[in-house]
């Protein structure tokens, strides 16, 4: 029988190593921050387009990228869109801006929005600063990507509607710190919820889930646009009985900008519904204060339910797959990056849009 020698057996070890090597750099290659140039060994590899990169799944974890120690340059961000989208661009300007080591400063027209509701930090950048400097401009899509996190501008102008969990998650608690209530706006929604009943038995409910409706506009964008529908009846008649089979004395506190069809459609025959909310879409702080003193979020479509689930925390439902697979809404939106993993997802009702498209 055949024994190979030492030599022999040494060569062996060392193809071994060397396979392995190179195998476990091609799979992993996207942890390298500058990348690596395996193209000549895998010809047939081709980059994924815009993949969804998620720097840091939950807070204070030691995977997270760190900023540098000391701050300079200055960006800021386009404000554009309303109260939800504002949000967006103000924590994705904040956690970027950190990530990357460069200073930041909100335009007065966010500071406008946002502070009368928040006890917002960020400084706020003159006009005539804004005006003669320099930017660079870097449209942002709505997910984070790698690229992000390594970019050299001094002076840089963010713009887009970014709001997406996977840029600033791994910051939190300091989000849930920059967007905390002012003191009025949280005392009069707590005082609105703690006289709610239950209408049955007249007692205290023991679970407040803030519910909200997006409506308005969204009526004529989503299916004529974007191939999509909001949350209907039955969707949130299925939410709701979601949260009444795992909690004990819920009570639902509404709120929407299309209060009207709310009252018209929402089964109230339990007496665990509230109609609460203003919908004046102009001044939301009432509205976003409700939603946000609750102890669980039911949305449908939107960035403002989504920062009033995101701040809230506890459990929440949301509506899923509301567009056609062949909308144009999912070039620019990554369900993966707009939900966080652990939220619920309810399938949304598109027979109205196979309808509308007819035979």
């Amino acid at each position: 029988m055949w024994a190979p020698s030492q030599r022999q057996l040494c060569v062996a070890f060392l193809l071994v190593c060397v396979l392995s090597a190179t195998l476990f750099l091609y799979v992993h290659q996207d942890l390298f921050p500058n990348g690596l140039a395996l193209t000549a060994l895998c010809p047939g590899r081709r980059p994924v387009p815009s993949p969804v990169a998620i720097l840091c799944l939950s807070p204070n974890t030691s995977a997270c990228l760190k900023p540098p120690a000391s701050l300079s340059g200055t960006w800021t961000i386009h404000p554009d869109g309303r109260f939800g989208n504002q949000m967006g661009q103000y924590a994705t300007l904040l956690a970027l801006a950190q990530l990357n080591g460069r200073r930041a400063f909100i335009l007065p027209s966010m500071h406008a929005a946002l502070a009368p509701v928040f006890r917002i930090t960020l400084p706020v950048l003159a006009p005539e600063v804004d005006s003669r400097t320099p930017w660079r401009e870097l449209e942002l899509h709505d997910w984070m990507s790698r690229e992000y996190a390594r970019l050299s501008d001094p002076l840089l102008k963010l713009t887009g509607f970014p709001c997406s969990w996977t840029f600033f998650h791994h910051l939190r608690e300091q989000i849930r710190r920059e967007f905390t209530l002012h003191d009025h706006l949280r005392r009069e929604a707590q005082g609105l919820l703690s006289r709610l009943r239950l209408g049955p038995t007249g007692d205290r409910p023991r679970t407040f889930v803030g519910v909200h409706v997006r409506r308005g506009d969204y009526l004529r964008v989503m299916p004529h646009r974007w191939k999509g529908v909001v949350g209907d009846r039955a969707y949130l008649q299925q939410a709701m009985d979601w949260f009444r089979a795992r909690h004990e004395d819920p009570v639902f506190v509404v709120t929407s900008n299309g209060m009207e069809w709310c009252r018209e459609n929402v089964d109230t025959s339990r007496g665990d519904v509230i109609f609460a909310g203003d919908g004046q879409e102009g001044s939301p702080g009432r509205d976003f204060a409700l939603l946000t003193q609750c102890n669980h979020t039911i949305m449908t479509i939107g960035t403002f339910g989504f920062w009033a689930a995101y701040l809230t925390g506890g459990d929440t439902v949301y509506l899923a797959n509301f567009t056609l697979p062949d909308s144009n809404f999912l070039k620019i939106f990554k369900p993966e990056a707009a939900f966080l993993p652990e939220w619920v997802g309810i399938n949304a009702d598109l027979s109205p849009l196979r309808s509308l498209a007819g035979p």
